[in-house]
Parts: C-alpha cells; structure tokens; sequence
C-alpha cells in the first residue's frame, strides 16, 4: 500500500502543477487579449534628424557556420541605416575552414564601405555569452542588435526598433521570430508551433503587464549601459539570454517586445539538431530557475504577480518533468483505479484536472488564429495541428527531462550549436552537412521502449474494469504513442 500511496501522491502533485501552469497561460491569454485594445503613443527618436539616430553596433556571434555565412553576411549588409553609425562585428569561434571563407566575405564587405570587423578568440570560454562579452569591450555602439547565424531581418530592422530607446529607461527591445522554412516537415511545423505559441501569447502577454519576458538571444536590441548595468553578459547557464534578461529586469530596466516586426529564421530540420536546440534551452531554463528564483522571490520592487509569472517562466522546462511522471504513472494509476474501488472519489476528483488540456487549447487557438485567421476550415487544420503538437511535444518529454533534471542538479555541460542548413525545399540534401550528430544517444533505445510502454497502456483500456474496459486514459496514450514513436523512428531514420 505505501507504493500504491507514493504513486498517488508523485501523480497528484505533477497534476497538479500542469494545471497551476495552464492557469497561468490562461492569465497570459487574458492579458493578450486585453494588450490587442490598447493603443500606446509612445516618444521615439525622430530618424529624419541625423542628430538623434544613434550609434549601433550589430554583433553577429558564430561558430562553424559554413552553409550560412554568406547569406548571413549578404542580408546584414543591406540593412537601411547610415554608414556612418553602424558597426557590424562578426564573433568568430569557429574552428574549421569556415574561419577563412568568413574572413574573406568580410573583406570583400569592407570594400564597399560597410564599418565590419572580425574578431576571433583563440578559445570559446563562455562559449556564446564569452563571445558576446569579447566584443562590448570594443563596441563603438550605444545599442547592440544581435543576430545569430540563421536570422536574417528586413532592411528598415533598425529602423523599426531603435527609435524606442528614446525611453531612456528601456533596455531592450525584442522581435518575433518568423520562420523561413515553416512548412518543411511535420518537424518544423511542430517547433513553429510551439514558438508561434510562445512569440505571441507569452511575450505580449507578460510584457503588457509589465511582468518579466526575456531577450531570446537573438533579433533583438540592446542597450549597451544595460548590459553593463546588469552585471554583463555570464556563461554559466547554457541560456545566458535568459540570465541577462532576468538580472536587467531586477534592475528595473524595461523590455518591450514588439510581435508586429517579424525576423525570420530557419528551423532545425533534423530531429538531432531540434533535439540539441531543445537540450540547450531546457537545460538552461532550470539552470536559471536555480539561479534567479531566489532573486526574484526576495526582490522587494515587483508584484507578487510578477513574482509568480517569472516563477512559472523559469519553470517553464521543469513541465516537461511533470508531464513525463504523468504519463509514466498513467498506467499504474489505470490499474490502482480498476483494483481499488474505494478511491473512486479520488479519481472523481482528478478528472477536473482534464481542464489543463482544454486549457491550452483555448490559448493555442487564439494564438493559431492570430496567424492563419479564424473560420471553420482553419479551426480543424488547427484541432489536427493542436493533437499533432501536443503528441511530439510530450515525445520529448524524457529527452527533455533528462535536461531539465541536470540543469537542476547543477550538471556542466557545453554550450552544444544547434546545426544550420540553409536548405528551404524538401528536396535539398542535408546529409552532407558536416555538422550533424550521427551518432544515436543510449535515451532514444528508451523512447523506443517508451512507445511499446504506451501501446500496451492502449491495450489495457480493452481489458481492465468489470465492463469490457475503461478507455478514460485511452485518447492521452494513444498520443503518448504516437509522439514517442515518431521521435523514436525520426531518431534512427535521420542518421541513415
């Protein structure tokens, strides 16, 4: 009886924080839709007066970027600013052959006039956070656009967002991210999915509150004092984006995130390079959970509601922790509810918590239709994408937890790139590409049994309880085995 009671209570409790969290997205979406009335005027600098466009520095921080680099290189040099207040520095770590094909690029540049220069450190410590940091000590600007390798923004990208740092108390403004190969593959739908979800509802749900947001790492501008201000850029956490966001905010600096500038990127199109991306990201968020909820919980100059929310935002990634005990748990739960009938009140009780799911499927519609518009047709597209997403996302539930519990014990780890492709049509070859993982972690023979875990659990609907079965859990496993099945066969296949 005591595993039976511990199995109850670990369930429970995972439950129970799932449904805190979708709450939580319910506030947000709240928020979203209230932000979408409000109009702000806001003062901003007067770009057609030569004395009040600032200086700007774009850094471009890179390693090992060889398929991107000249179209990196090409799109930033057309953006529309005045020669004479842009610097553009590439931070180079790179260690193979790409280091000279950059370095010829940015000769060929500084030919036509463009203020760019190379700066290459002779080893990656702090990895990108170092790289950054390397390169405000010499930084002429008084705002800093940053851009990773596989962003490429719109020429008048300056122009639409450094006019807000007028506000002098305004230390960084934040673009969404659009995306150039969305309809790729099931994959990158999915993670377009799930970013779309967190550019729209997250972003200008918290930042219309005033609650903490963070700068993404990438399309974004910074204040050059801010950073400083902040204690400057630190590579401890594999998210030093993050990091830096959530020091500047107890700072009271202000973000302001702008949903309407797109800046488009590409999607990793391999489950590895997907798998390093959501590694690095979840890894981070606990890594920085552990750093900054002490900070955030004793800050006496914000709001126990802005508490709460940065609370829940840097438990973002730990989600995915309580949604893989729920779903391993699942299965004993199904047979504790068929062998002990005097629990029947718990189980009354527990199904109130089917609420979570409704829950984002309410926030994720709102979010869908923001950008594909509403109507009948796009509102069963979306219900098909909805259950698409939601099954692969809690496929990478064990990958991801596996990130999430060391960043929570604290386990170093490197700053892993995520591999670029520069590949747009399905029928472009990425197995060349000379940075991709081949080799496949010991987790995904797991997944795999994962999947035959589920099946059974699907299974078991048929034959437990006294009246030919009970399918109650039978919908949230048949999605557990579709989403560990296709990370598990993605995994195999994409290295062959």
């Amino acid at each position: 009886m005591f595993l039976i009671g511990l199995i109850i209570v670990i369930y429970t409790i995972s439950l129970v924080l799932i449904f805190l969290y979708a709450l939580a997205q319910l506030n947000l979406l709240s928020n979203y839709l209230s932000a979408k009335k409000t109009k702000t005027n806001e003062a901003k600098f007067d770009f057609s007066k030569p004395d009040e466009i600032p200086l700007v520095t774009i850094q471009l921080p890179v390693y090992n970027e060889i398929y991107v680099m000249e179209r990196l290189l090409e799109n930033i040099s057309k953006i529309e600013y005045p020669k004479d207040k842009l610097e553009i520095q590439v931070l180079d770590d790179s260690t193979d052959e790409s280091l000279e094909s950059t370095r010829l690029l940015i000769k060929n540049l500084k030919k036509t006039g463009i203020d760019i220069v190379h700066i290459c450190r002779t080893n990656r410590t702090g990895f990108k956070a170092g790289a950054l940091k390397e390169g405000l000590k010499v930084a002429k600007g008084e705002f800093i656009a940053i851009f990773d390798a596989d962003f490429l923004p719109k020429s008048n990208w300056l122009q639409q967002t450094v006019p807000y740092f007028k506000d002098k108390k305004l230390g960084v403004v934040q673009t969404r991210w659009g995306h150039l190969n969305r309809d790729y593959s099931v994959l990158t739908r999915i993670q377009a999915f799930a970013l779309d979800a967190h550019f729209t509802l997250e972003q200008v749900g918290r930042n219309s509150k005033g609650h903490f947001i963070n700068f993404n790492g990438t399309a974004g501008v910074w204040r050059k004092t801010c950073i400083i201000d902040a204690g400057n850029w630190e590579g401890d956490t594999l998210t030093e984006d993050l990091d830096l966001s959530y020091r500047a905010q107890l700072k009271d600096w202000k973000f302001k995130y702008l949903e309407d500038i797109e800046t488009p990127a590409e999607l990793p199109i391999v489950i590895s390079a997907a798998r390093s991306q959501q590694f690095r990201w979840n890894k981070g968020g606990a890594e920085n959970f552990k750093k900054m909820a002490g900070k955030v919980i004793s800050n006496k100059h914000i709001s126990t509601k802005t508490k709460v929310h940065g609370l829940l935002h840097l438990l973002n990634s730990t989600m995915f922790l309580n949604v893989l005990i729920v779903a391993i748990l699942s299965i004993p739960m199904l047979y504790i509810k068929n062998e002990y009938m005097q629990l029947k009140p718990y189980f009354y009780v527990m199904s109130f918590f089917v609420l979570s799911s409704l829950i984002f499927f309410i926030c994720y519609w709102f979010m869908y239709k923001k950008i594909y518009g509403s109507g009948f047709k796009n509102f069963m597209k979306y219900m098909f994408m909805f259950f698409t997403f939601f099954s692969v996302a809690m496929g990478f539930s064990l990958h991801n937890s596996i990130a999430v519990i060391e960043g929570h014990l604290g386990k170093r780890s490197d700053f892993i790139r995520t591999p670029k492709f520069n590949i747009n049509s399905v029928s472009d070859s990425w197995k060349s590409n000379k940075y991709l993982n081949k080799n496949i972690p010991i987790y995904v023979v797991f997944e795999g049994l994962l999947t035959l875990y589920f099946a059974f659990g699907m299974y078991l609907a048929f034959v437990v309880g006294d009246h030919g079965g009970d399918f109650g859990l039978f919908p949230f496993h048949f999605m557990l085995f579709l989403g560990f099945g296709f990370v598990f066969f993605k995994s195999i296949t994409s290295r062959v």
